[in-house]
């Protein structure tokens, strides 16, 4: 993996994005990863945007301790339920 100190990149961002040859760059202050330049590769947009939103992610985390405390349903139930859904050609609603 490439790094770069953050005092040394003062190149403009389109420069490094053409450098990545593949390979993230991580940009680094003190030793601390700040930030890290990735090709988006089979990741689409959305995935990207989703993984890094804070309200995204702490509804998950509210969804996970919910399932924690309460549990959940068992995966043989929901397929039934989508099973009961089928209309009479067959492909769920």
């Amino acid at each position: 993996m490439k790094t770069i100190d953050l005092n040394d990149a003062t190149e403009p961002l389109a420069e490094y994005v053409k450098r990545m040859e593949g390979e993230p760059i991580t940009i680094m202050h003190k030793g601390v990863a700040l930030a890290i330049l990735a090709p988006a590769g089979n990741d689409d947009y959305e995935s990207v945007q989703m993984s890094t939103n804070p309200k995204f992610i702490a509804l998950l985390e509210r969804s996970r301790q919910s399932l924690r405390e309460e549990g959940g349903i068992p995966a043989e139930e929901v397929r039934k339920m989508f099973a009961d859904d089928k209309d009479d050609s067959g492909t769920t609603p």
